[in-house]
């Protein structure tokens, strides 16, 4: 499929944040002054405002990032980043329309941002961390383009459960289509037969945790098939 520049341009405008904010997280700082300095960047990079109720970026950490809330509800909590911290950022950057989509769960570890999830010493945080990569490499090996969200919700949902996690989404799905209209959104869950390879552009988006822990974990990227297969945006 052909890609619109602008969702191009807004994919790797959130990229860009993700990497900036990671250079600037440090002991002691506001989570409302990472959500400050990510929106200021997106908008210093390009764009012209965010899609996801003119919320650019959602942020949880410590105990509240297993917290999953519609953006509706949501409010940045008054809380300071600590040395051994937990923090997930979800961008959502717009141009003229065009979306861009993209979440990461940061760690710190005595102070500093951890590059690499084997490099994390907790092993809960790590074992998130390193599920969540293996949740992406199963999707590469199992979406085709005639598999349905519904057969890929049910399938992801399993493998989450045999690795020892639940599904935290509030909704319950893994992702959903992007679109230029938030209403008109097909989410991947329970009784979407909307195929993959007809979907265009859609986020992978598990978000996972321990049962009953306070901690959870969420790693997303925009998809989409082409002639060679599936691609990441």
């Amino acid at each position: 499929m052909e890609i619109a520049q602008g969702h191009i341009q807004a994919q790797s405008i959130a990229k860009q944040t993700m990497e900036f904010i990671r250079n600037q997280i440090r002991p002691g700082m506001e989570l409302a002054e990472i959500r400050r300095l990510c929106e200021a960047e997106m908008i210093r990079l390009g764009a012209d405002s965010f899609w996801y109720y003119d919320v650019g970026a959602f942020c949880f950490a410590g105990d509240q990032t297993a917290l999953s809330v519609s953006g509706r509800q949501y409010q940045t909590a008054d809380r300071r980043i600590q040395r051994e911290d937990l923090i997930t950022i979800d961008l959502s950057p717009q141009i003229g329309g065009r979306w861009g989509d993209y979440a990461r769960t940061i760690v710190l570890q005595e102070g500093k941002v951890v590059r690499q999830a084997a490099d994390v010493q907790n092993e809960e945080w790590r074992s998130g961390l390193l599920t969540e990569e293996l949740l992406r490499q199963e999707l590469r090996s199992f979406a085709r383009p005639e598999i349905s969200f519904h057969q890929l919700y049910e399938h992801f949902n399993r493998l989450i459960e045999k690795s020892g996690f639940v599904n935290l989404d509030f909704l319950g799905n893994l992702g959903h289509t992007i679109v230029q209209n938030k209403a008109e959104r097909v989410f991947i869950e329970q009784g979407a037969e909307l195929r993959l390879g007809e979907a265009g552009l859609f986020t992978f988006e598990p978000h996972i945790g321990r049962p009953g822990s306070v901690y959870g974990y969420k790693r997303e990227d925009i998809y989409y098939f082409d002639e060679k297969g599936l691609q990441q945006l």
